[in-house]
């Protein structure tokens, strides 16, 4: 048959198992579902949208099958639980009934099962464990203490079985002792563990329990951890045969607490705590007596670590120093070790003696903490904490004695690391622009027996100085030391590095000086410039602060040196201001220039802390300029004023004011530059009393000499340390000679027999220029080598001689006899001779040279002008010759030829109708140019011919008798021949010859007569002929006489232009029409004669009015008006007017009226150049009769109609070039007027108008 064996215990294992593989898969489902459910489509088109349904399904699919195997999991692993429980509960039930069966006499005899086990003392009440069984059954551990209260002892054991185990002590109290082993066999049960103390001694370990015959002796309990660590339990002993119990360890040593950094600003920390001590080890337990080993005696137990000693904290408002770093707590001293236990009798000799427990390892050695850093206020940083000693290492336990002596315990280790010194705190800044020192650098820590020194901090900067106060010529403030770097701390006498010295501080800046005020200006008026104010002073750079020195270290490397601070930049000294400028002069000497402010004393720099990297010194403050730029120059010198121009009264001339002198320049400056000396006055022109009103063909008078310039002032000399000489100033130009005057013009000739005109006068000669000033003398440089002399100044430029005086204008010819000649022009004079040059001044530079000398008048000394011939005045005369161009002067152009003059107007006969007019007179010839000079100037060009005569005009035509037509006018005289162009003057010198002058036009042609008006039409007769009673056409207007030819133009140097041709005449205006005669039937009237062609067309006569008619008879028409006549040059002629209709008549004792006649039709315009005529008014419509009354009283008969008014005639074209362009509309027709009959009931109606006259067309 088959066994099944079933351990409830497995069962219950493995479904835990189970459980907890089920819990991490459902786990890992649910992380995953966020993955892969419902994942979003990667981009928005079809295709990304199906890929992501498609994977979530899927995913869909795996949650739920993941779900269902978790369902099968959970009931697989409830299934393996029941079946085990099962199990369990059939055994214990069993097992249970006959042990109540067996142990029922020995419970109720002696209190104590005959088999099991002893019950467990109750947790935290320190209560022993119960006694095993009689027969069979270990002790029951002893129950575990609360604080303060030991542990309680493990049960003993019966005949077979181990002792109970001893309860853990509770809080600084002793574990329980372990329980005694079986009588028979049975090891003796563990001691409990002492409680920790945490800030007191820890408990002791409880002893372990003892063997009686077959049996090891039980493990003594760990001392429990506190300042001073408990002891360790003793090993329990064996019986007969068997090994001792080993020692308990000793407890541990607390850890020291850490110092305490404060938040309050520059508090320094408090010192780390100290590491308990480590408890003995526990000796170990006796061997069997008969066999077995002695027990090792209990490890010592490890020191506490010291606590680190708490940072200063640091100085953050101004002024506040860092607090200091606290010391580094010591470790704790590490327990002894336990002896070891005694071995057995047998076994060889006896049993092996139990080793000796080890000593316990001395604790680590506390840190010190780090200074703080100082705020800004120059105070020194804080110092570091030493670095606590590490504890020492326990005692090892001594082996004990027995066939083979057990081996002594080691000692415990010592920490050879730990417990450096803190780092020292950085000083603090100097005050920002105080020029405050920096504070120095806190000392590293020393470091303990085995730590390594901190280093040290670093020295503050020193503040850079404060800036100079506003204002020119202020010295800047120096810049504070660097503080110097602290010193590194010492290693530790056993072991450790020396700390580094802390960096030393940069030394600040020195601050500039300002720039020395310029002095001011000298007034205008040759006062002198005030000096320059000296420049301030640069402040001096702070020096760097020293490196810290190394920690020295007796048995590791010493700290290295601190870099040196670098020294501070010197400030910059100002340079002085500038001196004054002279003031200029009005009149005589320019005022002396300002001298120049000395320079303020440059700032030093600050010297290099002493230190591991090579030391940097500051650098030495230099002058600079207003911009801040580095210069190499002092207040320079003012420069002189100019000197006043000079001056003239009359004749009398004083000089040009000397140039004031240069100033001298400050300790570095330029010497001012000398004053330019003043220019001499120019000399006066002509005749001052006359100045330019020489009398009439008077010789103009010489100019006068121009004055002396004045000298150039001496430059000032440059500063004693640096600096050139200033240039020595101009000399002044001498001033120019005056203009010599111009000529009189000639006299006007008079209306004597020979008109001609006076000759004009020759011009003045120039003045000589003035001489020019000297130079002045150039400054000496800063070290007197002449080399460096300034310039000096150059020598002033001679006077440039006058200009000559032009020749006089000759006078113009006036009428005479003879038509006068124009007067020849004057001569033009010589310039005046240049001054002599000015010495230049002693120097180096190119201003040593003399002045230029002036130059001689180049200019003027023009010939004047030649009059012009006269008009002639008589008829057909001939003009007079223009004068003859003046010679130039030296360099002078000759002057132009006078013009000649106009020729007369030609004859005309206004009381000889038809007459023709006479030929006009010839112009006169132009006088001829003058000579250039013998050095230079161009030959005057000759005069124009003058223009011939206007011919004269023709006289009116013959007007026409009754209806007869207009005579045409006289024909217009031709023109006059132009005069001939004067010869060109000759050029003797550098010039070119004149032109020959341009001949004169000739003559324009005389205007043709005006053509005759024709004659008036004769008017109808009262007769019973009809045709006797029409009224009989006006005339046609005479043409106008043809214009005179022009005439041929002169010969020179260009043709004269032929003259115009005359106009034509305007044409005679047309005579008026008869107006019809009156019988039964009125007559009609006659047709308005037609305007004669000329430069302005003639109007067109009006038509004659139409007869009334007679009692019973027809009204009479308006006559035609006549047209206008031909524009050539200018306006068509207008049209006639329309005739005006007959009225209608009366018939007595008829009912009815007659209408009235009709109005004649207006005339057309003319055409014309200009534009063309109006066409004439349409006449008005005549009247009608009025009705009469009716025989017997009958009806009124109604009144005749009005005539119909004339049609307005037709607008005349316009000539332009030939074309014909639109011409101006005609008038309108006038409407008719005709009444409304007169009847007793009944009026006639009113005649209608006429229709407007056309506009002008064009061909």
């Amino acid at each position: 048959m088959s066994f099944v064996v079933a351990v409830p215990g497995v069962f219950a294992s493995a479904a835990t198992d189970l459980a907890s593989i089920g819990a991490t898969l459902s786990q890992a489902q649910y992380a995953a579902a966020a993955s892969i459910v419902g994942l979003a489509p990667a981009a928005a088109d079809e295709v990304s949208v199906a890929i992501a349904a498609l994977f979530s399904s899927q995913g869909n699919q795996f949650q739920t099958l993941s779900t269902q195997a978790a369902a099968f999991h959970t009931e697989f692993v409830q299934a393996l639980t029941r079946a085990g429980s099962a199990y369990a509960a059939a055994e214990t039930d069993a097992a249970q009934l006959i042990l109540g069966v067996i142990n029922a006499p020995t419970m109720a005899l002696l209190g104590r099962p005959l088999i099991g086990n002893g019950a467990d003392g109750a947790a935290g009440t320190g209560s022993n464990g119960g006694a095993g069984g009689l027969l069979w059954g270990n002790g029951g551990a002893g129950g575990s203490g609360g604080p303060g209260v030991a542990g309680g002892a493990g049960g003993a054991a019966g005949l077979i079985g181990s002792g109970g185990l001893g309860g853990a002590g509770g809080a600084g109290a002793a574990g329980g002792a372990g329980g005694s082993g079986g009588l028979l066999f049975g090891h003796g049960g563990h001691g409990g563990a002492g409680g920790a103390g945490g800030g007191t001694a820890g408990g002791i370990g409880g002893a372990g329990g003892r063997a009686w015959l077959f049996g090891d002796g039980g493990t003594g309990g760990t001392g429990g951890a506190g300042v001073l660590g408990g002891s360790g339990g003793q090993g329990g002993h064996a019986g007969m045969i068997g090994t001792g119990g080993s020692g308990g360890a000793g407890g541990a040593g607390t850890t020291g607490a850490a110092g305490f950094t404060f938040d309050a600003e520059g508090i320094s920390g408090t010192n780390g705590g100290l590491g308990g001590t480590g408890g003995q080890g526990g000796a170990g337990g006796y061997g069997g007596l008969l066999f077995g080993n002695g027990g090792a005696g209990g490890g010592g137990g490890v020191g506490g670590s010291g606590g680190n000693g708490g940072n200063g904290s640091a100085g953050v408002t101004t002024g506040v120093a860092g607090g200091h770093g606290a010391n580094g707590g010591a470790g704790g001293n590490g327990g002894a070790g336990g002896q070891g236990g005694l071995g057995g009798m047998f076994g060889g000799v006896q049993g092996v003696g139990g080793a000796g427990g080890a000593g316990g390892t001395g604790g680590a050695p506390g840190n010190g903490g780090d200074g703080a850093h100082s705020a800004i206020s120059g105070a020194a940083g804080a110092d570091g904490g030493n670095g606590g000693n590490p504890g020492v290492g326990g005692i090892g336990g001594a082996g004990a004695p027995g066939r083979i002596n057990g081996a002594d315990g080691a000692a415990g280790s010592t920490a050879t690391s730990g417990g450096n010194g803190g780092n020292g705190g950085d000083g603090g800044h100097g005050f920002l622009f105080t020029g405050q020192n920096g504070g120095a650098g806190g000392n590293g820590g020393n470091g303990g027996l085995v730590g390594d020194g901190g280093k040290g901090g670093r020295g503050g900067f020193g503040a850079h100085g404060a800036p100079a106060a506003a204002g020119p010529g202020q010295d800047g403030g120096s810049g504070g030391h660097g503080g110097h770097g602290g010193a590194g701390g010492m290693g530790g006498a056993q072991a450790g590095n020396g700390g580094d010295g802390g960096a030393g501080g940069n030394g600040g800046f020195g601050q500039d000086g300002t720039v020395g005020a310029d002095g001011a200006k000298g007034a205008l008026g040759g006062f002198a410039g005030d000096d320059g104010m000296d420049g301030g002073g640069g402040g001096n750079g702070g020096n760097g602060g020293n490196g810290g020195a190394g920690g020295a270290a007796p048995n590791g490397q010493a700290g290295k040196l601190g870099a040196g601070g670098a020294g501070g930049n010197g400030g910059a000294n100002a340079h002085g201001g500038n001196g004054g400028d002279g003031g200029d002069a009005i009149q005589g000497t320019g005022g002396k220039g300002g001298n120049g402010g000395n320079a303020g004393a440059k700032g030093f720099g600050g010297a290099g802390g002493s230190g591991s990297t090579p030391i940097v010194n500051g650098q030495n403050g230099g002058i600079k300029d207003s911009t801040g730029a580095f210069a190499g120059s002092g207040g320079h010198g003012g420069n002189g004023g100019t000197g006043g121009g000079g001056l003239s009264f009359g004749n009398t001339l004083i000089p040009g004011g000397n140039g004031g002198d240069g100033g001298n320049g400050g300790s570095h400056g330029n010497g001012g530059n000398g004053g330019n000396g003043g220019n001499g006055v120019n000399g006066v022109n002509g005749d001052p009393l006359l100045g330019p009103n020489t009398p009439a063909g008077a010789t103009g008078a010489t100019g006068g000499d121009g004055g002396q310039g004045g000298n150039g002032g001496k430059g000032g000399n440059a500063g004693f340390m640096a600096g050139n000489g200033g240039r020595g100033g101009n000399g002044g130009t001498g001033g120019t000679g005056g203009t010599g005057a111009t000529g009189g013009t000639g006299i006007d000739g008079s209306l004597l027999p020979f008109g001609d005109g006076g000759q004009g006068g020759d011009g003045g000669k120039g003045g000589v220029g003035g001489k020019g000033g000297d130079g002045g003398t150039g400054g000496l440089s800063w070290n007197g080598i002449s080399a460096d002399v300034g310039d000096s100044g150059k020598g002033g430029t001679g006077g440039t001689g006058g200009k000559a005086g032009n020749g006089g204008n000759g006078a113009q010819g006036t009428w005479s006899v003879n038509n006068g000649t124009g007067g020849s022009g004057g001569d033009g004079g010589d310039p005046g001779q240049g001054g002599a040059g000015g010495q230049g001044g002693s120097g180096k530079g190119s201003g040593t040279t003399d002045g230029l000398a002036g130059n001689a008048g180049s200019s003027g000394g023009n010939g004047g002008t030649g009059g012009k011939g006269a008009n002639a005045v008589d008829i057909a005369g001939t003009g007079g010759d223009g004068g003859k161009g003046g010679n130039g002067g030296v360099v002078g152009n000759g002057g132009t030829g006078g013009q000649g003059g106009t020729g007369g107007i030609g004859a005309s006969n206004p009381s000889t109708p038809g007459a023709t007019g006479g030929q006009g007179g010839i112009g006169g010839k132009g006088g001829a140019g003058g000579s250039g000079g013998t050095i230079s100037g161009d030959g005057g060009t000759g005069g124009a011919g003058g223009s011939g005569g206007i011919g004269g005009e023709g006289s009116t035509g013959v007007k026409g008798g009754t209806g007869g037509n207009g005579l045409t006018g006289g024909l217009g005289g031709d023109g006059g021949t132009g005069g001939q162009g004067g010869a060109g003057g000759t050029a003797k010198g550098a010039g070119v010859d004149g032109k020959q002058g341009a001949g004169g036009a000739g003559g324009a042609g005389g205007k043709g007569g005006t053509g005759g008006d024709g004659g008036t039409g004769a008017h109808g007769a009262n007769s019973i002929i009809d045709s006797e009673r029409n009224g009989g056409d006006g005339g046609r207007g005479g043409d106008g006489g043809a214009g005179g030819s022009g005439g041929q133009g002169g010969q020179g140097s260009s043709q004269g232009a032929k003259g115009a041709a005359g106009q034509q005449g305007n044409g005679g205006d047309g005579g008026f029409g008869g107006n019809g005669g009156v019988w039964v039937h009125g007559g009609h009237g006659g047709k308005g004669g037609a305007g004669g062609i000329g430069s302005n067309g003639g109007d067109g006569g009006n038509g004659g009015s139409g007869g009334a008619g007679a009692a019973g008879g027809e009204a009479g028409n308006g006559g035609m008006g006549g047209d206008g006549g031909w524009g050539v040059t200018g306006v068509g002629g207008n049209g006639g007017d329309g005739g005006i209709g007959g009225d209608g008549s009366t018939i007595p004792l008829l009912a009815n009226g007659t209408d009235g006649g009709l109005g004649g039709k207006g005339g057309e315009g003319g055409i014309g150049f200009v534009s063309g005529g109006t066409g004439g008014n349409g006449g008005n419509g005549g009247d009608g009769g009025n009705g009469t009354l009716a025989p017997g009283g009958g009806s009124s008969g109604p009144g005749g109609n009005g005539g119909k008014g004339g049609d307005g005639g037709q607008g005349g074209s316009r000539l332009v070039n030939v074309i014909i362009a639109v011409g101006q509309p005609g008038g309108l027709g006038s409407l008719g007027t005709g009444p409304t009959g007169a009847g007793s009931v009944i009026g006639g109606d009113g005649g209608a108008g006429g229709a407007g006259g056309a506009g002008a067309g064009t061909f």
